[in-house]
C-alpha cells in the first residue's frame, strides 16, 4: 500500500500561508470559483482546447493492449519513491546545498555579512541571485517530473491518459501566469531585507549618537532569522510548484489500487 501524500487547498498553499503570515501578502479569502476565475484567464482557443479535452467525442484509443501497457509502467511504490526522491533532492539543496550524485548544481547562500556601504538594494542583490536561482532549478526538476508522471499516466486507463493530456494542456496554459506570480515573490522578500536592514541601520545610528565610541551593531539578530525565512519561503515555493505532480501521482495510484 502506498502512504498517502499530504494536501493543500488551493487558496492555502504553503506560500500563500508563509507570505501572510509574515505580513508580506494579505490573506485574502477565495470569493470566486475556482473554474470561473480560470475561465478569466484563458482566450477562446484555450477554451476550445479545453472543452475538447474535457468532452472528447469517442474515448480516448490505447495505443497497445493492456498487458503491453502494465508490462511497460511503473508500480505505484516505483513511481511514489521517483517522486519522494526528487522532492527531498530539491529540499536538500536548499537546505544544505544539492547533495552529490543528484546531478543538481550547488547554489550557494550568500555570506553572512554586509559590506559597506550598507544600501538595501545593492545587500539585496546576492539574495535574489541565490533565490533566482534555486527557483530556475525547481522549476526545471519538476517539470520534468511532471512530464514523466504524466508519461506514465498516458500508458495507463484512458481515463488516466485523458488526465494526462489534460495536465499537459494546463500546464502550458498556465505556466506564464504562474511565472509571473512565483516571479514576485523575491520582491516581496526583498521590501521585508530592506525594511529589516532600515531599522537595524537606525538603531545603529542611535547607539553612535549616545556614544560614538561603541563598537558597529552587528546584523545577527536580523539577517540569520530572515536568512532561514528566504529558505523557508523556497521550501514553501517547493511545496506549491509539486502540487500538480503529486496530484497525478495520486491518481495513478488510485487507479491502480481499483484496477484488477
Amino acid at each position: 500500500m502506498t502512504r498517502a501524500q499530504p494536501r493543500t487547498h488551493l487558496h492555502s498553499s504553503k506560500l500563500v500561508r508563509f507570505l501572510s503570515e509574515n505580513a508580506m501578502l494579505e490573506a485574502v479569502q477565495p470569493s470566486q470559483d475556482v473554474g470561473q476565475k480560470l475561465g478569466d484567464w484563458l482566450d477562446f482557443r484555450q477554451a476550445i482546447a479545453l472543452h475538447g479535452l474535457l468532452n472528447p467525442e469517442s474515448p480516448t484509443e490505447q495505443a497497445m493492449p493492456a498487458h503491453q501497457r502494465r508490462a511497460s509502467l511503473m508500480t505505484p511504490e516505483a513511481l511514489t519513491r521517483h517522486f519522494d526522491k526528487v522532492k527531498a533532492s530539491l529540499e536538500q539543496s536548499i537546505g544544505q546545498g544539492a547533495p552529490s550524485g543528484t546531478g543538481l548544481s550547488r547554489i550557494e547562500m550568500p555570506p553572512a555579512t554586509l559590506d559597506e556601504p550598507l544600501e538595501p538594494k545593492i545587500a539585496f542583490e546576492p539574495y535574489r541571485r541565490f533565490y533566482a536561482a534555486h527557483q530556475r532549478q525547481i522549476e526545471a526538476q519538476v517539470r520534468t517530473l511532471r512530464s514523466q508522471l504524466r508519461g506514465q499516466l498516458a500508458k495507463s486507463t484512458p481515463a488516466l491518459q485523458q488526465l494526462a493530456a489534460l495536465d499537459a494542456s494546463f500546464e502550458n496554459i498556465l505556466s506564464e501566469r504562474e511565472a509571473m506570480l512565483l516571479g514576485k515573490v523575491p520582491k516581496l522578500l526583498e521590501k521585508r531585507f530592506s525594511q529589516a536592514l532600515k531599522q537595524h541601520l537606525k538603531k545603529q545610528a542611535e547607539a553612535s549618537a549616545v556614544d560614538p565610541t561603541a563598537p558597529q551593531l552587528r546584523p545577527d539578530a536580523w539577517l540569520l532569522p530572515w536568512r532561514q525565512q528566504l529558505r523557508t519561503a523556497l521550501l514553501a515555493e517547493l511545496d506549491t510548484r509539486l502540487q500538480p505532480a503529486l496530484g497525478l501521482l495520486e491518481a495513478f495510484n488510485q487507479e491502480s489500487t481499483s484496477s484488477p
